[in-house]
């Protein structure tokens, strides 16, 4: 495997978590040759989820929340190429064309090229250097300017997802007047159970943020200083700024370009290879079939970026290895953290189990289809959040009476069915 990878070089295209987790994967996996790893943002590469928390209400900025120093791409020997753009790959060629016209030429090609926020076509949105998505650095460094130099500080947020609750949240805590506008009739409705929706409505709106749902925003017009916000249903709202937080595109125009099978993101079988066996792709960019679910699914995490860039560079390394990590995502609003382990979608029965104590909010969702459990939905009980964790891993499935009897620890003794 030495000699093979001496002379080689591993070219890798995104330096989020997915492609910087992997350059050093490669290293550690016994990836001799070269490694090249290209981004197109200025900043060494940062952890993404604190930029709807706290980059937006505190005052850190990436530079504290870096995921390696420079020192460890040097010492890795991990050629950081920042603030430069592929705009182009030849896989006959087995080159990468850059936006200066330089090329880099490849033995093993990584795709880490994530997603970028969906900008709906609603007349006026991109009219205003008031309007911002969320995805990167400079994203939440506007967002922060823009809060800071407005007067009325009046903040509406598109979309009633993750990104744009967590957003929400923050800056409700620094003094803003926000409110959402969701177009379905519940918050997190793609991604949630109702009652799991109506707990964070009621967070947020305890907290005195404005939520308005089954509000399809049909355009945007700058007023003087101020934006307002039309609704089909008539109703309008003034704001200082606006955050747009409906999903994402995802980045998939160089796979396209370089004929690569593209189906709701760039394919990938269990090994992370395209349908180019010398080009891997991972990360919110990817599509895969998933064992556990049986499915085609595409994860936006960190935990399936890291899982995956694990599973690619060793593959890249001659060792064989197949995907099949169980997927979690956490989520922090105001003094709730939200973990979440597995997939609810097709469930048909839920149980909510309230626990009885000083947090108010402590509670679980689990989430069934028969007699199957699919995913634990945990609100500040990492209790529950960990034995979900355990029982989906191990593949066994709890009584959802017990679950429901408070007078049972939440234990695999006294849970199983």
């Amino acid at each position: 495997m030495v000699d093979r990878t001496a002379h080689q070089t591993c070219l890798i295209i995104g330096a989020s978590h997915a492609g910087v987790n992997a350059a050093f994967a490669l290293r550690k996996q016994g990836w001799k040759g070269n490694i090249k790893l290209f981004d197109r943002e200025p900043e060494l590469p940062y952890h993404r989820p604190p930029l709807s928390k706290v980059f937006l209400s505190g005052d850190t900025g990436v530079e504290d929340s870096l995921l390696k120093g420079i020192s460890s791409y040097e010492s890795e020997n991990i050629d950081l190429q920042t603030g430069r753009s592929v705009t182009e790959i030849l896989p006959k060629d087995k080159i990468v064309r850059l936006s200066d016209g330089e090329t880099c030429s490849y033995d093993q090609l990584l795709l880490a090229t994530g997603a970028s926020p969906l900008m709906p076509p609603i007349p006026g949105l991109k009219s205003s250097h008031k309007i911002f998505g969320l995805r990167t650095a400079a994203d939440a460094r506007g967002i922060r300017n823009a809060f800071f130099a407005s007067s009325g500080k009046r903040v509406v947020v598109i979309g009633g997802g993750y990104i744009g609750l967590e957003a929400a949240a923050s800056l409700r805590k620094l003094g803003g007047r926000v409110t959402v506008l969701e177009r379905e009739e519940r918050v997190l409705a793609r991604v949630t159970s109702p009652e799991m929706s109506a707990f964070f409505t009621r967070l947020h709106t305890d907290k005195g943020v404005s939520i308005a749902t089954g509000r399809d925003v049909t355009a945007i017009e700058i007023k003087g200083s101020e934006l307002e916000v039309f609704c089909g249903d008539g109703s309008r709202y003034a704001a200082d700024m606006l955050i747009v937080g409906v999903g994402v595109v995802v980045n998939t125009a160089l796979a396209q370009m370089a004929g690569l099978k593209i189906s709701n993101g760039i394919a990938v079988n269990a090994r992370m290879q395209t349908s180019d066996p010398d080009i891997y792709a991972i990360g919110d960019c990817t599509s895969f079939f998933h064992p556990r679910y049986e499915k085609e699914i595409r994860l936006e995490s960190v935990q399936n970026a890291v899982d995956q860039a694990k599973v690619a560079a060793a593959n890249i390394c001659g060792i064989p290895t197949e995907y099949a990590s169980l997927p979690w995502f956490w989520s922090d609003q105001f003094e709730v953290k939200l973990q979440m382990c597995g997939l609810a979608s097709g469930y048909d029965r839920l149980v909510v189990r309230r626990e009885e104590g000083d947090d108010p909010h402590q509670h679980s969702c689990w989430y069934f289809s028969g007699d199957k459990l699919l995913a634990v939905d945990a609100v500040n009980h990492a209790r529950a959040y960990m034995l979900g964790m355990k029982l989906l891993k191990e593949g066994k499935h709890p009584a959802p009476e017990k679950l429901e009897d408070l007078s049972l620890a939440l234990h695999p003794r006294t849970v199983l069915a």
